[in-house]
């Protein structure tokens, strides 16, 4: 049995902050930004919308899209470190907020790798055939922890949310292999201390060479060469390791997902947001192989080749 993914959805927030709104607040400019990171703008949540709002937005594009009913989901997924409250978790808020069976349902705690996790880990419930529905769900409000003060990372990151339903999918198609992995001794580079805290330097060695790992390594355990990949979704969280990731498949420019310019670092939302705008934009199609790769606090990465379609 082959798991893939059958329904997406995507919630980016109406509120715009360009760089040039930033240079008002912080000693920064639009020139320093765009040159290190590649974001022109992101968006941001109001004090009205929290985690699980966003989730809720997302995933009921997702299962609209997938052609199912809530009732049809058996099990909730949420990658987020930025949960509305300790507990309940995200998950079961929104179990409640799609008005969905009472299915299993829990929040992954893997940053910017956590939607990676979640795919991977509905894969095991398909394909042993425990469920047929799982809802994948990256979500982040990360204003709520952005230290506004801190020019060096206030400048990254925006919320936002998408979400997947995994479900059985045609043999050939679906997700093809998969890598996860961590690193705790490099969790001192990026974590959270009532704010966001990062040492940029570290975190950007580490990314620039695990996302290249990761990509050729799960293409190599799905019995293919680079040249067999028609496009990549890296986490969207610096065009310079992006762009390292890309170099490393030898792909060109054109087959590289971008949103990091409209968006900025949206964690566990950042690959599904921008799988949904490449969708919609008809970039992808029926039976393209495409490598989602991601990397995040913990430190966490993981990776997933797939022949996209159902």
């Amino acid at each position: 049995m082959s798991a893939g993914i059958i329904g997406i959805g995507r919630y980016n927030p109406e509120r715009v902050v360009t760089n040039a709104d930033l240079e008002k607040i912080m000693d920064t400019s639009d020139e320093w930004i765009r040159t290190r990171t590649g974001i022109e703008e992101r968006r941001l949540a109001n004090d009205e919308t929290d985690t699980s709002d966003m989730a809720y937005y997302a995933a009921k594009k997702a299962i609209e899209n997938a052609g199912i009913t809530a009732e049809d989901i058996d099990m909730i997924l949420v990658a987020t470190v930025t949960p509305d409250q300790p507990f309940p978790s995200v998950a079961c808020m929104l179990q409640e907020k799609l008005g969905a069976k009472k299915v299993a349902a829990m929040d992954l705690s893997a940053a910017c790798a956590g939607f990676m996790y979640g795919l991977i880990t509905a894969q095991q419930f398909i394909e042993t055939g425990a469920y047929q529905n799982v809802l994948v769900v990256g979500v982040e409000k990360l204003s709520k922890i952005t230290d506004w003060n801190d020019r060096n990372t206030a400048v990254l990151f925006g919320d936002g949310a998408g979400a997947a339903v995994v479900s059985k999918v045609t043999p050939g198609k679906g997700f093809l292999a998969f890598e996860l992995g961590s690193d705790g001794s490099g969790g001192k580079h990026l974590y959270q201390d009532e704010k966001l805290i990062m040492n940029g330097r570290e975190v950007f060695k580490f990314a620039v060479r695990q996302m290249g790992e990761s990509s050729v390594n799960v293409i190599e355990k799905a019995g293919l060469k680079k040249e067999d990949v028609d496009y990549l979704i890296p986490h969207q969280a610096n065009i310079r390791i992006m762009e390292a990731a890309r170099e490393r498949l030898e792909l060109p420019v054109e087959k590289m997902s971008k949103t990091v310019h409209k968006y900025g670092n949206t964690s566990a939302a950042s690959i599904p947001i921008s799988l949904v705008e490449d969708l919609e934009a008809g970039t992808i199609k029926d039976g393209d192989i495409l490598v989602m790769v991601g990397f995040g606090g913990g430190l966490t990465w993981g990776a997933i080749a797939m022949r996209w379609g159902k």
